[in-house]
């Protein structure tokens, strides 16, 4: 039998990637708080509606965006990386809570890590595709 004290310690782990940021994302039994490397999620994702949607996408495709609280702690990348990443971290974490929840995230495409990433660049050229300037004279 459970106490008190080991429920509270109930923690689903999802890491997400994306471009170069990568999330550790942790879900907790709570109200729907959401902290960013300590700092609340809003503030840390500038209040941007697109960005927050995204990372508690998955929670609302299950109904459960009251019911977790996120902490995550994210590097590399930018803004959009990193609010992608957690995405996926949050739904990955979400498929080790309940196995059944991970169709519904499948369809929406929430467990697909997006393999783009920044191309190296080539000898010979400015960029990984951009060549000098040709001067036939």
């Amino acid at each position: 039998m459970q106490t008190a004290e080991q429920s509270n310690r109930v923690m689903y782990r999802g890491t997400g990637r994306r471009k170069t940021a990568v999330a550790r994302v942790r879900l907790v039994p709570g109200n729907g708080n959401l902290i960013i490397n300590g700092r609340p999620g809003n503030l840390y994702l500038q209040n941007n509606p697109g960005y927050l949607s995204s990372v508690k996408a998955p929670l609302e495709t299950l109904g459960l965006e009251n019911e977790y609280d996120i902490l995550v702690n994210v590097h590399g990348g930018g803004l959009t990386g990193q609010a992608e990443s957690i995405r996926l971290g949050v739904a990955r974490a979400l498929c080790q809570l309940d196995p059944d929840n991970r169709q519904p995230l499948k369809t929406e495409g929430y467990l697909t890590r997006d393999p783009r990433a920044k191309e190296r660049k080539k000898y010979g050229l400015r960029k990984a595709r951009k060549a000098p300037q040709y001067s036939k004279r």
